[in-house]
Parts: structure tokens; C-alpha cells; sequence
């Protein structure tokens, strides 16, 4: 009985070995039995069912199959909120009207104040194209020429600012896509200008060229065509030649308007059906909430306010490949696969490639190049990534909290904090878990703020920033 039992082992031990080299699934290997087991015991297989491993949802095992999971999760997301929407609209009625969208981007008078801020944008890049042009006949020092240019591009952040907070008919639209435009254009035309002085000191180096042939080399780039399609391009970083596609592809163009079409609707039905219903709920500030009305009000944003920023990200998407698209510029790489990132730095990285690029190339570099660490060149990069964030929201709604940029900062403390105990999977985790309560919502309480300014008037706050004579004419949330 004991040599019996010692057989057994053995069999049991070997078949386990096997086992583990083998897949589970395979029903092959799984019920066929040994030939030479077999040979010492016909049932040895089936006496010996056991081996050593982990459960499959155990940190221990190496099991990724998690698709099944996935789609019940996207399923239960889908009916969960299916049901919400449901009761929304039994509770408010049909609330999505995109009249008062196009209201709100039409100016309260014909002056149309944004569209002439914008228009006024080209005399900043005719400025730009001819201090370039000096610079290269010679006309003009390096020195000098660099020098008018930070002072063109010091006006032209300046110009937008003046007229949103002094111009009482510009809209609240109109605001915020000058104020973007404006920031587009200073960012490029400083790649432009900065990208040609090292074209010139590159034509300066070299030796044994003939000096005519380089400056007419140089002449044939500086040209409108070539600065407005640089301008119009999807990208903050200014090369000559840049790669180009064969030919404008229709089929990935009609795609992408319908796409954006889609999205926008989308985006328009969740902020009046979803988003109004609960601004409309509060007759405060959320500075003036207490601490429990605070967090309750946020719970409630933090779904709605998500789908708004995925919603923006893809149309960002769609915009971007269009104007790719048109003018058949081939660097396709707006973005990297952000929501694959286990640190919040990765995601960073990968969320907005040009802006990335522009800053590597423009901010980084330089600091670095003047002896500053790198360490401390990426956190001076990222407070003005984070300046900036706050500067675009906040300006035109003549509101500063300063809560996008401490909510940036905050994150940043959670990276270097928490990143090294949150890897993997629970860094993925973590990375999510900061985009729903991160800088989308506090922007989203901005607009609370402004809407609340605009409806309910509350004697609460008595700051000048945030009076209703200060807000530009309406809101994008009318209540009904």
C-alpha cells in the first residue's frame, strides 16, 4: 500500500508539472491521460485532479481575460445611466434647445466685438512675417528683431485681455474662443519666429555655401502662404516643409464632420438636460456652500462632467484630423494612449501632443540650455501649463478662484506623492480616479459661479470679480 501510494505521488506530481506547461483550456491535454502513467495505473488521472495554483483574480496569477468583465461593466454604466436620464426627463421635461446655444455665440449687437478681435489677430502675424523678413536682409539685428518680437507677442496677449474685461457686449462664447484663439496664435507665431532664427544661425554656420543661394533659400519660406498655413495647421510647432499626404481623402473627412456634428449635439444635450437642472437647484456660490452642500453638489457634477471632458477630447479629435485632413499635413499625432497611463506624468505626456511638443521644444529646452535643472525646468513647465488652464477659464468669466490651478498642483502632489505606491493597475486607477475629481470639475464649478451670478443674483458675495455687471450679456445655461 505504501509503494502504491509513493507511485500515485509521483504520477500526480509529474501530471502537474505537465500541467503548468500546458494550457487549462485545452481539453486535449486536459482528460487525455499519460500513455506510461497509464501504463502503471489506468485511473492515475483521474485519481490525481490537483496542482499548485492561484486564483485567477488573485495578485499572483498571470490571468488577463478580463474582457468579459469589461462589457459588463460598460453594460451595467449604460443602463445605470440610462435609468437616470429617464428620470430626468420625467422630472424637468425635454430641456435641450440649441437656439440659445447660437444665441449665445451671436453678439448682443452688430458690432460682433469677438469676430473683430479675431479679425484684428492678423495684424499680430503680418507683423511677425515682416520682422522675419528684416531680420533676414539684414535690416534688422538679431538682437533687435528678437526683442520686437516679444514685444508683438507681449501685445497680442495683452490685446484680447483688455477687450473682454472692458467690452460689455462680447458674449460669453465669443470670450472664450478669442481668448483661445489669441493663446493658439501667440503660442505659434513664438515657434515661428524662434524656429527661423535658428534656420538663419544654421545658414550662418555653414561654410563653403554660396551666400546668395542660402538667402534666397531662406526668402522662399518667409512667405503668407507659408505663415497662414503654418497658422492654420494642427500644430504649435513651427518646420519648414512640413510632410503632406498625396491628397485630401474624403472619406476620412465626411467621417469626421459627422462625427463632430454627433458630438456637439451630444455635448449640448447633457449640459441643458443634465448640468442646468442642478445649478438651478443652488441659489449660492460654491464658496458659500457649506461643506456638506459642497460635496453633494460636486457628487452630483462629477458624472456629467466627465462625459463633457471625454466628449471635448474626442471632438477635439475629430476637429484636429479635419484640419489635417484639408491641408494635408500628415504628423497625425495629437494625442497618445492617455488612458493606458499609470502615473499621472504619463498621462500628461500624452494627453495633448503639440502643446507637449511646443513646450519640450520652446520652455524645457531653453531652461535647461541656461543651466536649470531638469527636474526644475519640468515643474516651472507644468505651473505655467497650469497658469495657463486657469488664465483660459477664468478671464472670461471675470472670475478668479485660482481652483483649476490648485487642483493642478494638488495632482501634481498626488504623482509624486502616491506614484510610487499606485503602479499598474492601481496606478491606472488612480490616474482615472484624479480625472473625475480633478481640474474638469473645478472648471465646471466656474461656471456654476457664472451661472448663478447671472439668474440668482445672491447678496452672499460681494466681490467685484464675480458682480453681474461685470459678466458679459448671457449664459450658456437659460433655464427654461
Amino acid at each position: 500500500m505504501t509503494v502504491m501510494r509513493k507511485r500515485f505521488s509521483s504520477v500526480c506530481s509529474s501530471s502537474s508539472a505537465e500541467e503548468d506547461s500546458a494550457s487549462l483550456f485545452d481539453s486535449a491535454s486536459f482528460f487525455a491521460a499519460d500513455p506510461i502513467n497509464e501504463g502503471e495505473h489506468p485511473y492515475a488521472s483521474l485519481l490525481c485532479c490537483h496542482r499548485v495554483q492561484d486564483s485567477l483574480l488573485s495578485s499572483n496569477s498571470s490571468f488577463t481575460g478580463y474582457r468579459g468583465i469589461l462589457n459588463w461593466i460598460i453594460i451595467f454604466l449604460v443602463l445605470t445611466h440610462a435609468h437616470l436620464f429617464l428620470e430626468n426627463f420625467i422630472q424637468h421635461g425635454f430641456l435641450i434647445d440649441v437656439k440659445k446655444v447660437l444665441e449665445h455665440l451671436i453678439e448682443d449687437n452688430c458690432n460682433w466685438p469677438s469676430v473683430n478681435l479675431i479679425l484684428a489677430a492678423n495684424m499680430f502675424a503680418l507683423i511677425a512675417l515682416l520682422l522675419e523678413r528684416a531680420q533676414d536682409k539684414g535690416m534688422l539685428s538679431p538682437t533687435n528683431g528678437h526683442h520686437l518680437h516679444l514685444g508683438n507677442m507681449g501685445l497680442l496677449l495683452l490685446f484680447p485681455a483688455a477687450v473682454i474685461i472692458h467690452e460689455p457686449t462680447i458674449s460669453t462664447g465669443g470670450a472664450f474662443f478669442s481668448l483661445w484663439f489669441y493663446t493658439v496664435l501667440g503660442m505659434k507665431l513664438y515657434s515661428y519666429q524662434e524656429t527661423n532664427r535658428w534656420y538663419r544661425q544654421a545658414t550662418d554656420a555653414e561654410i563653403g555655401k554660396n551666400v546668395s543661394i542660402t538667402q534666397k533659400a531662406s526668402t522662399e519660406h518667409l512667405t503668407l502662404q507659408d505663415l497662414y498655413y503654418f497658422l492654420l495647421a494642427p500644430t504649435l510647432c513651427y518646420q519648414r516643409d512640413f510632410p503632406c499626404t498625396p491628397k485630401v481623402r474624403v472619406n476620412k473627412l465626411l467621417p469626421r464632420l459627422l462625427e463632430m456634428v454627433i458630438v456637439i449635439q451630444i455635448m449640448v444635450g447633457i449640459v441643458q438636460q443634465w448640468i442646468e437642472p442642478i445649478f438651478q437647484r443652488s441659489e449660492n456660490f460654491f464658496s458659500s456652500m457649506d461643506i456638506t452642500m459642497r460635496v453633494e453638489h460636486l457628487v452630483e457634477l462629477v458624472a456629467p462632467t466627465h462625459f463633457l471632458w471625454l466628449l471635448f477630447f474626442f471632438l477635439s479629435h475629430s476637429y484636429l484630423n479635419i484640419c489635417a485632413e484639408l491641408l494635408r499635413f500628415g504628423d497625425r499625432h495629437f494625442y497618445g494612449d492617455w488612458w493606458n497611463a499609470t502615473t499621472l506624468i504619463i498621462f500628461w505626456k500624452n494627453w495633448n501632443i503639440p502643446f507637449q511638443k511646443w513646450c519640450h521644444r520652446h520652455v524645457y529646452t531653453r531652461l535647461v540650455e541656461k543651466n536649470v535643472s531638469p527636474s526644475r525646468a519640468e515643474l516651472l513647465v507644468f505651473l505655467m501649463s497650469a497658469a495657463l488652464c486657469e488664465y483660459m477659464i477664468a478671464l472670461p468669466l471675470h472670475s478668479c478662484r485660482l481652483w483649476i490651478f490648485l487642483m493642478m498642483v494638488f495632482e501634481l502632489l498626488v504623482a509624486v506623492f502616491l506614484g510610487g505606491y499606485f503602479q499598474g493597475n492601481y496606478g491606472n486607477g488612480l490616474v482615472w480616479l484624479c480625472l473625475l475629481l480633478g481640474p474638469p470639475l473645478a472648471m465646471t464649478t466656474y461656471f456654476h459661479n457664472h451661472y448663478i451670478s447671472c439668474h440668482h443674483h445672491p447678496q452672499s458675495s460681494s466681490s467685484p470679480l464675480t458682480s453681474d455687471h461685470r459678466l458679459p450679456g448671457r449664459v450658456f445655461l437659460q433655464p427654461h
